[in-house]
């Protein structure tokens, strides 16, 4: 019996798509409006500040000269610009350790079985919502010389401890990282206990059914697994404490005498006051770059870490 022989199997065409046609992929359309803002938003401005920063201009002249790097060196000669340095410095650091102990502490705290933890969450995350220069505003009349915080001292019979809190270049200082903690403190505690509240509560059951005591569970199960939460507050405190601003000029602009001035309020007093733009310029480049090398060497670090 003879077989048939098999049908020739016609190809049905593909319909060209309009990635076959040549045109790009339309993700990429949905990327060009982002790039194009974040470019003429940031990095142009970025590009023209580190360009005007190797000028003398003053911010209003249509003409300038090239000075090279002759503006940092300003900045090394200049005492108010070290002291700023040293202050950006100290409250990075001191702001960065301070808010996150005690909000990884406090997070511990609401986060255990206490009828009032709901409340204790909203008081202490309230002043976050807070503008920075209505809280600057703010704690300027409760430290002032005759303010709430010295009055409250003589009441409870501490008056020896009363100080001029914004007047003394020692206390000045130490005053607005208080301020900036008491602010942001209650945003590191949302961020340590989201992590918290992820940790399977079966594993910290299991350590102490092996015998870890608090402190060990704390150290080898609550720790290693707060990985993230840790990198994200210390990255987001320490550049905050690069960049602050408001609170300082709020409630010392600097003051006294240039003791309490950081790069940020020292860049805004020389470029928009005192007409020095392209020192002011230098200022943002010499803190772009200490956010950018911090930032970068913190981030690595913590990295290893959370591996």
């Amino acid at each position: 019996m003879a077989i048939a022989p098999a049908a020739p199997q016609v190809k049905t065409p593909v319909p060209k798509t309009r990635r076959h046609r040549g045109y790009a992929s339309p993700v990429w359309w949905f990327v060009i409006p982002a790039a194009t803002l974040y470019t003429f938003a940031v990095l142009v401005p970025a590009v023209r500040g580190g360009l005007f920063s190797l000028t003398d201009w003053d911010g209003v002249s249509p003409t300038w000269e090239w000075v090279g790097l002759s503006q940092y060196g300003n900045i090394l000669n200049d005492p108010n610009g070290m002291t700023a340095v040293k202050n950006t410095l100290l409250i990075a650091a001191a702001v960065t350790i301070i808010q996150n102990v005690l909000g990884l502490l406090i997070a511990l705290g609401v986060n255990s079985v206490i009828k009032s933890r709901t409340v204790l969450r909203v008081l202490i995350f309230a002043p976050v919502v807070i503008t920075s220069i209505a809280v600057g505003f703010l704690w300027q009349n409760l430290l002032a010389p005759n303010g709430a915080v010295n009055l409250a001292l003589e009441a409870v019979g501490l008056g020896a401890l009363r100080q001029n809190w914004l007047g003394d270049p020692d206390v000045a200082i130490w005053s607005i990282i208080i301020v900036v903690v008491w602010q942001f403190v209650g945003y590191s505690m949302v961020i340590f206990l989201a992590g918290l509240q992820g940790i399977p509560e079966e594993v910290i059951e299991a350590a102490a059914i092996d015998g870890a005591g608090p402190v060990q569970r704390f150290r080898y199960v609550v720790l290693p697994m707060l990985a993230p939460a840790i990198t994200i507050n210390l990255m987001l405190s320490l550049i905050g404490g690069f960049k602050l601003f408001d609170q300082v000029f709020a409630m010392t602009k600097g003051g006294p005498g240039g003791a309490t001035n950081t790069i940020s309020t020292l860049l805004y007093t020389n470029a928009f006051q005192l007409g020095r733009f392209a020192y002011g310029a230098a200022l943002a480049v010499v803190l772009t770059v200490f956010v950018a090398v911090a930032s970068g060497i913190q981030y690595k670090l913590l990295s290893k870490q959370e591996g």
